[in-house]
């Protein structure tokens, strides 16, 4: 008993010291011969604001290669990846003795390979060493190499990596590359069938693949789903579906999406593997089909760019920058996002909005459209016809060109471009000149995205925000007073759809350059800014081209297909409303300017009259405590804005109310004058006591 002891002990010390020798050797071999384990070369990528693949280039073997996370992947897809390739991957340290025991006996038993022993950390082994011979010392060399895997990287790591370096035949590497191929489709969501054909192709990739092979693969996929069966892991209904899914019968290329935008990002970024966008994938991939389409109907040569951004984030959620990027006929590698060109007609409602904030216009106000000259310049209608006395609601929805001179003329060309500068767009015009009234009919260059990042302001309550589509903190600036801001949006509201389109909730304008070479049309509802771009880039004219007729209907489809729904147009702020025509004070009801004639049709425009205090008065001052209270001014008719005098100097700046406030500076006679915006005036005498 003693002696058998004695041997027990003996054999448990030489195997705890065989098992030191073999750890230490392990050691000094792993440490001697450690694992490829850098991270292999991926594709670059180009990505939208979810992560979705928007460009990508191959890496430098020509392969699709995209590094994989194991959130980004369908979980059922991965479950059936362990359980039929390695259902202990979670248990064992690299090596599967029980695997590697039932294949041996198999062999042994039907003297062929009946099934493998590879555990998936061997396979990566073998991805990391690629070798062409299958030997017995090339198993055991990547049993080895799979041991020190597992002691390097944790299991969702080497499921990670094997995930990105798995062939799926062809150039594809990685379960992305397959499913962007074959599916058309990231990688999160599989169905049962797609998930099964995946998990059958990396162990024969070329023989297996659906394009060439497709009944080899479906009868693959289905030996996957029995195994699945056999287990009882997945309900036999699904098993069922999941063989009749469709079997992909040829490859799909891989995304190819914001060509323009990829290429500048990629320009300004060498060396970045993933950069991200604010682009949404499905916004661009609609918008992109309706240019291209556009393109073709509207004739060749003829391109169209189309530009879509949130008016509150400044995030371009897409960007056409042609109508195809391979196009040499319209030259589609020119991004016209970017190019400066004449903006026609689309700069006329925040001529409207200044008027607006100058309290010189209504809604319903009536303005002459009738020939007129303004010094050497004679503007002219684009259909060279005149409709009289319009509304200025009317005038800006029927686009007419000299309402919108007349109230350029008032509110001064160089205030608009100071607005504009203001807001971060600097509108390109001819050197040395200052600001003219040509500007309301397109007298200055913008680009679309300029045209896009001012009407944010329209769409975002009079608050322009800059865009761009990398993130990061976007700059804002009013443009507007947001009352002045409402009156044309809901004027812009208004205006009928192009024949064809359906009403849609949205406020748009349209535009056409000089000579037809630009049509423009960008178009709002409470929270998107589409732009939309037609012409030629060589700035070659296309008779008939408009902007009604060429880039509206382009602008509707954009907003229809988008996939972005649409969001209502704020309401009205606090007391803001349309008021008719009856309700307007005489001075509103008839848009006169001060450098036209004060009387027409033998009717004189009301002269300001000072209502309070009147000729003559004493004015005992009241007082508050400490605090001497100021003198309410009233006065009527007239033109805003007004300015008022007391003893010669200004009591404030210029305003279009028709009360101000005075706080005499001593007692005694004072004399207080009104002057309106025609230079006439009303004065009146009070001694303050």
């Amino acid at each position: 008993m003693k002696r058998q002891m004695q041997r027990v002990l003996t054999a448990l010390s030489a195997t705890a010291v065989a098992g030191t020798l073999v750890m230490f050797a392990l050691d000094r071999l792993d440490k001697a011969f450690p694992p490829p384990l850098d991270p292999a070369e991926t594709s670059v990528e180009v990505i939208d604001r979810e992560g979705a693949l928007l460009r990508a280039l191959a890496t430098k073997e020509g392969a699709w290669r995209f590094r994989v996370s194991l959130d980004d992947v369908d979980a059922q897809f991965l479950s059936m990846l362990i359980a039929y390739e390695d259902k202990r991957f979670r248990e064992h340290r690299g090596i599967d003795l029980m695997a590697i025991g039932r294949a041996a006996w198999q062999l042994m038993t039907n003297g062929r390979i009946v099934s493998g022993g590879s555990t998936l950390t061997m396979q990566l082994a073998r991805l990391l060493e690629p070798r062409q011979e299958r030997s017995y010392t090339a198993k055991l060399r990547q049993m080895l190499r799979a041991v020190q895997i597992e002691r390097r990287l944790s299991k969702d790591e080497i499921l990670e990596r094997y995930l990105t370096l798995a062939p799926y035949g062809g150039n594809l590497e990685g379960v992305r590359a397959a499913t962007l191929a074959w599916f058309g489709k990231e990688p999160k969501r599989l169905t049962l069938g797609e998930a099964a054909l995946l998990v059958a192709l990396p162990q024969l990739p070329e023989r297996r693949r659906p394009d060439r092979n497709p009944e080899r693969a479906e009868a693959a996929r289905d030996r996957v789903l029995d195994r699945m069966a056999s287990a009882g892991t997945i309900d036999p209904a699904e098993i069922e579906r999941g063989r009749h899914d469709r079997m992909p019968r040829m490859r799909q290329p891989i995304p190819f999406l914001a060509a323009h935008a990829a290429e500048r990002i990629l320009r300004e970024n060498p060396g970045v593997t993933r950069h991200q966008l604010t682009l949404n994938r499905r916004a661009q991939e609609g918008l992109e089909r309706v240019a291209r389409e556009a393109a073709e109907r509207l004739g060749p040569r003829i391109s169209v760019a189309i530009l879509m951004a949130d008016a509150q984030t400044g995030d371009i959620l897409a960007e056409v920058g042609s109508a195809s990027f391979f196009d040499d006929s319209r030259r589609g590698w020119i991004d016209m996002t970017r190019a400066v060109r004449s903006p026609g007609s689309t700069l006329k409602p925040f001529i409207y909005g200044l008027a607006f904030e100058e309290g010189l216009i209504a809604q319903e106000t009536i303005i002459e459209d009738r020939p007129t000259s303004f010094g050497a310049y004679r503007p002219r209608n684009f259909d060279m016809e005149y409709q009289g006395d319009v509304s200025i609601r009317t005038a800006l929805q029927m686009s007419l060109n000299v309402p919108a001179v007349r109230l350029l003329d008032a509110v001064g060309p160089t205030r608009l471009v100071s607005r504009f500068r203001q807001a971060g767009v600097v509108p390109a015009l001819p050197r040395d000149e200052p600001p003219g009234l040509a500007i309301a009919l397109g007298g200055a260059g913008l680009s679309l995205r300029d045209l896009v990042k001012l009407y944010t302001g329209i769409a975002n309550r009079g608050l322009v925000t800059s865009i761009d589509n990398v993130p990061g903190k976007r700059a804002t600036a009013t443009l507007l007073d947001h009352r002045a801001n409402w009156q044309i949006a809901d004027i812009l509201s208004g205006i009928l759809p192009p024949e064809g389109a359906s009403r849609l909730g949205i406020a748009y304008k349209t535009g056409t350059s000089y000579g037809y070479r630009d049509a423009w049309s960008v178009g709002f509802d409470g929270r998107h800014v589409i732009g939309v771009w037609v012409g030629r880039p060589d700035g070659a004219p296309v008779p008939g081209l408009s902007g009604y007729q060429s880039a509206a209907p382009i602008l509707f489809e954009a907003f229809a297909r988008s996939g972005i729904p649409i969001t209502p147009l704020p309401r009205p702020p606090s007391g803001e409303t349309r008021t008719a025509r009856s309700d307007l004070p005489v001075t509103l009801k008839r848009y006169t300017s001060g450098k036209e004639s004060i009387e027409r049709k033998g009717v004189a425009e009301p002269a300001p009259e000072i209502v309070f205090p009147p000729q003559g008065a004493r004015v005992d001052l009241v007082s508050a405590g400490d605090e001497t209270l100021p003198l309410v001014l009233k006065m009527q008719g007239g033109r805003a804005p007004f300015r008022w005098l007391a003893n010669g100097r200004p009591v404030d700046a210029p305003s279009r109310r028709r009360t101000s406030r005075w706080l005499p500076d001593s007692t005694g006679f004072s004399r207080l004058t009104v002057i309106d915006a025609a230079g006439r005036s009303a004065s009146v005498e009070v001694y303050v006591e």
